[in-house]
């Protein structure tokens, strides 16, 4: 029986994805153990994850894959069994075979067959595998890439004794829908022993007229001769655990095993199928016992006076127990519990999932302004309930692409300790708010910024070990990933204790490069984010790291791409901070509406702090859309967004302000009209506007008007730089907005 080609794709697709997770799951168990090589749940994990990837490559015909990771297994089995210990060495060749497994299973994933590309492998594989025998003194080893052949039980050599193990084998109905072959089980047992003998059970297949061809109705009763040990075993089943009951049977078996495997079959039989299905008896014996059954015994109403199990046991071929067991397995059916708590959806999906609830946002908002407008009460409370219902379904599909950036930051893990190694350098790697949750998009989207920062503060903050202690410092840097969520926000810190930056030198070197004129007077703030200028780099010498000039101007340019601001924050001698303030979803967001002339504009509503009126009086402008206010003893930056969007209609007699908040930094927006909440789907702006400042996206309502999303960061910075007298180039220019108005 061969598989679906859709299905066997999906398959692939769902055993790369948990390869991956796999090789992580190593990596960190790995770093763990260099600190506390007795960890015996981390050891296990270690040999699980390993075990996993071995046996799943094998059902997919994997064999490099297989052959690889066997002798890995092999050097964690004697890790697992206390025989050596993990050190800082061990550990790095097992993340090194580890990468060499990585790249094993891309060259399949992604069809790579260049002779180039496969001699490269095959000789990473070969040196990994050379100093893996260091490990394994006294074990018998094979061939780094050869393919495993059928193996005769006969001709079976090892520390093991053969031994013929019975295999019940019951699989679900979703078996092929989930992309699973029984053949590839079957073949994957003939790598490690011989089959016997094996019967098919089709008791539970459907009569044709009914019979779907995607369901699964299989099951194998197996005599299975080998040496290999019950975990090897159980590896052929390992991928298809939640579509398969697998009951293995040892050699030397004892009436009590197969009174335990009867009851633990899945499906109701006849006695005499139980008892074979078991292996209890074989075939041969049950059509003997049935045709002595017919010839010799009497019948009343179609029932034989001498049932078939007491004709078994005087031929002594089953006990009486096994054949009481079967008696009372009959009677009685044992559904499955499906015991599945996850299921993998395609990130693809997820996301049409996402922009169709978007679209449901604007027409529930649009059938809300409809009952409005019509004033039938009814129809409002009905609109009323529907968009409560429309809120809980965004936040609970919002919910489904939000993960943990705990897994994100431990994969700093491994960069901080190569990295490390590599510059001579002792760091130790802290993680704070593992748990915080933001949108999967986000994660990936950040993931190349981040990694960009810890090199950077690895390579540029963080002093050499002797460097540390002539200043009274600890040896080894500290590198801090921290995240937390504020006011609809995610905030990311990434913090070291090294040397920190110096705004004076940073000037030099940008007054010597002709970013800053030598006449230019910049605050402590501005030198520092001139690290942040295309071209600019505080590197003396090009490393592998750092020092080419290109890096933090593209940090920043994609964080803010991401609706997002930087905040750094230095202290020469003590160290860096660098604030990364994201949304936690690109998708949807709620506002707040405003109205500005007959324009509306949505600013989040997760920043702003408070509304006030504001009287013409108190106002004080400062040239054409800036000023400042008195607030309640504080001075308030603020914009006149009627001058910055250049809008011409009358103005109203009373206007409000709107106080919203970036960071540490707050500013008024001066608007005509406040409209309230307003759940927002926010959509791009397009490339003809990508350069745009002050405009974050747009949105349509419920009336078909399109309003634009306000960009809150950069109307903040240009609030307090033009009231500072800050203004340079980076700000937003007044002909930038008037165009999309």
């Amino acid at each position: 029986m061969t598989m679906d080609g859709g299905l066997y794709d999906e398959a692939m697709v769902t055993f790369f994805a948990e390869a991956r997770d796999m090789l992580q799951q190593i990596e960190d168990a790995l770093l763990v153990l260099e600190t506390d090589p007795h960890n015996q749940e981390m050891i296990n994990g270690l040999f699980r994850a390993a075990h996993t990837i071995k046996g799943s490559s094998g059902l997919f015909g994997m064999d490099r894959v297989v052959s690889f990771t066997h002798q890995v297994e092999s050097v964690l089995d004697r890790v697992r069994n206390g025989e050596i210990i993990v050190d800082v060495a061990m550990s790095d060749l097992l993340l090194k075979s580890a990468d060499v497994i990585a790249a094993l299973l891309n060259q399949v994933e992604q069809k790579i067959d260049t002779p180039e590309y496969l001699v490269e492998i095959d000789a990473d594989a070969s040196a990994m595998i050379a100093q893996l025998q260091r490990y394994l003194v006294g074990e018998k080893t094979t061939s780094p890439l050869s393919v495993p052949a059928t193996t005769n039980a006969d001709d079976v050599s090892g520390n093991g004794n053969i031994g013929t193990w019975h295999i019940s084998l019951r699989f679900g109905l979703d078996a092929f829908r989930n992309g699973f072959d029984p053949l590839s089980v079957i073949n994957y047992l003939k790598t490690i022993g011989e089959i016997k003998h094996i019967l098919t059970i089709v008791d539970n297949v459907p009569e044709l007229e009914v019979l779907d061809p995607e369901s699964c109705h299989l099951g194998f009763e197996i005599r299975f001769s080998t040496t290999a040990a019950k975990a090897e075993i159980d590896a052929a089943f390992e991928f298809v655990g939640d579509d398969c009951i697998v009951n293995l049977l040892a050699p030397n078996r004892r009436t009590a095993d197969f009174i335990k495997l009867i009851h633990d079959l899945p499906a109701e039989s006849r006695l005499g199928e139980l008892l074979v299905e078991s292996g209890a008896v074989s075939k041969a014996d049950l059509d003997a016992a049935l045709s002595q059954q017919s010839e010799s015994a009497q019948w009343t109403d179609g029932v034989a006076q001498q049932p078939l199990g007491e004709i078994l046991v005087e031929q002594r071929k089953v006990s009486t127990e096994v054949v009481d067991a079967a008696l009372a397995r009959q009677r009685k059916l044992e559904p499955r519990q499906d015991e599945s708590r996850f299921v993998r959806v395609p990130a693809d999906k997820l996301d049409d999932l996402i922009n169709l609830v978007g679209e449901l946002v604007i027409c529930g908002a649009s059938a809300s302004l409809l009952a409005q407008n019509m004033r039938e009460q009814q129809l409002i409370e009905t609109t009323q309930q529907m968009s409560s219902l429309v809120e809980e379904i965004r936040n609970g599909t919002l919910g489904l692409r939000m993960v943990q950036i705990g897994e994100s930051f431990a994969r700093f893990r491994r960069v901080v300790r190569d990295t490390a190694a590599e510059l001579g350098k002792e760091i130790q790697l802290e993680i704070e708010g593992a748990e915080t949750e933001l949108d999967k998009a986000v994660v990936e989207k950040i993931s190349d910024p981040l990694m960009h920062l810890v090199r950077n503060a690895m390579d540029h903050g963080l002093e050499m070990p002797a460097e540390r202690i002539k200043v009274g410092k600890a040896a080894f840097g500290t590198l801090r990933l921290a995240a937390n969520h504020d006011s609809g926000h995610i905030v990311i810190r990434v913090t070291d204790d090294g040397k920190g930056l110096d705004g004076e030198k940073i000037l030099a070197k940008a007054r010597e490069r002709g970013l800053v004129s030598s006449t230019q007077v910049l605050s402590d703030s501005e030198k520092l984010n001139l690290i942040f200028e295309p071209g600019f780099s505080t590197a003396e010498k090009i490393t592998n790291l750092s020092g080419r000039g290109v890096g933090m101007d593209v940090v920043k340019k994609n964080i803010e791409a991401l609706r997002g601001s930087v905040i750094l924050k230095s202290e020469v001698g003590k160290g860096t901070t660098i604030e990364i303030r994201l949304p936690l979803t690109l998708a949807i967001i709620d506002g707040f509406l405003v109205k500005i002339g007959r324009s509306s504009y949505v600013i989040p509503l997760h920043a702003v702090v408070e509304c006030i009126d504001a009287p013409n009086d108190r106002l004080h402008v400062n040239g054409d859309w800036a000023g400042h206010l008195d607030l309640r003893g504080e001075v308030l930056a603020f914009l006149e967004l009627r001058r910055v969007f250049d809008v011409s209609e009358a103005m109203p007699d009373r206007r409000s302000i709107v106080v919203v908040r970036n960071g540490d930094s707050l500013a008024g927006l001066v608007v005509d009209q406040l409209m309230g909440e307003y759940q927002t789907v926010i959509k791009p702006l397009g490339k003809l506007f990508k350069h745009l400042r002050g405009i974050s996206g747009s949105t349509v309502m419920g009336s078909g008007e399109v309003a634009l999303i306000l960009d809150v960061p950069a109307l903040v910075k240009l609030a307090t730089d033009r009231e500072g007298g800050h203004e340079d180039a980076q700000t937003i220019k007044l002909t930038e907005l008037v165009s999309i108005h």
